[in-house]
């Protein structure tokens, strides 16, 4: 009885160790500790063929159609022997470029939200960052450069710019689709693909706003949660960083406000938390919601 005893008591003790870790996982992350803007965790084996469709665009980084059993993959032949090796994309756009050509790419990666700036039509660290984002949530190999295979993609997924789209005006962006999950009670909906939250009341959007995540390296948790949470001037305890409006949903995790993404778009990431950059819009938001609502993140 004393050795159960002991275990649970070690068991409960490295338990609230991970609690207290998680804790303080939030705040901004500089480009180099999140990667620039990449913020979609590491996708699994890169493909270089082109997608015809967007249907797989919702499902998590890293998912594959694995279903193969064992003795399948035993049975399966060298793919040495079967294939060769298919040519790596041609690049027909890296950083350094510039002209009509890369303001139409920046154009339509505002489209699909990975973009958050006018496009110049010169390709800088911005640019090579959105295009890495992009091709990871994608599967594509993460070079930063448009390849032909990465621009086939993107081109399945928006339509041309306009001109307003190329001077910066206006952004065409699509409309989320809001999950299952979402559609019945008191609800912060929050998708990963076009990063935006949604306050969403019995089916209802009676609000939205852009969000920034986690990078690939502290992403921000999927799943459903509820608010447990409501801290308004809150403070980070190891970063000592504001957390404004904060809404905690998952250990550390929260929904609040960063300066940091207001600043400096999605050029960073935060340690796990939904950064919001709209203060005025979150500030209501956050007299709205109540401890208990559903929080679900999902893409």
């Amino acid at each position: 009885m004393r050795r159960i005893h002991l275990t649970t008591v070690i068991a409960r003790t490295l338990a609230a160790a991970t609690v207290l870790t998680v804790t303080a996982a939030c705040g901004a992350q500089s480009d180099k500790a999140s990667g620039a803007a990449d913020q979609k965790p590491a996708a699994a084996a890169p493909s270089t063929a082109p997608s015809t469709g967007t249907a797989n665009d919702n499902k998590a980084d890293g998912s594959t159609a694995d279903g193969a059993s064992e003795a399948d993959t035993v049975a399966a032949p060298p793919a040495s022997t079967t294939t060769a090796a298919k040519p790596a994309p041609k690049i027909l756009m890296a950083t350094g470029a510039k002209g009509a050509q890369v303001q139409e790419l920046q154009a339509r990666l505002a489209q699909v939200g990975w973009f958050d700036d006018t496009p110049t039509g010169t390709y800088g660290s911005v640019t090579a960052a959105a295009v890495k984002g992009f091709q990871s949530k994608r599967g594509l190999p993460t070079t930063g450069s448009a390849d032909t295979a990465t621009l086939q993609r993107l081109a399945d997924m928006t339509t041309k710019p306009t001109r307003d789209e190329l001077a910066g005006k206006a952004v065409n962006k699509p409309k989320t689709k809001l999950d299952k999950r979402c559609m019945t009670g008191r609800v912060l909906c929050i998708s990963k693909t076009t990063r935006t939250l949604n306050w969403v009341v019995n089916g209802k959007v009676l609000s939205s706003m852009d969000v920034r995540f986690g990078s690939q390296y502290t992403p921000t948790r999927e799943g459903t949660f509820k608010v447990f949470l409501k801290s308004k001037n809150h403070v980070s305890s190891i970063y000592h960083t504001p957390m404004p409006y904060a809404m905690f949903f998952s250990g550390g995790q929260a929904v609040h406000y960063s300066s940091d993404f207001a600043k400096r778009g999605y050029a960073g990431a935060s340690h796990g938390c939904v950064n919001v950059r709209d203060k005025a819009k979150l500030a209501k938001l956050f007299d709205q919601v109540k401890v208990n609502d559903k929080v679900v993140i999902y893409w």
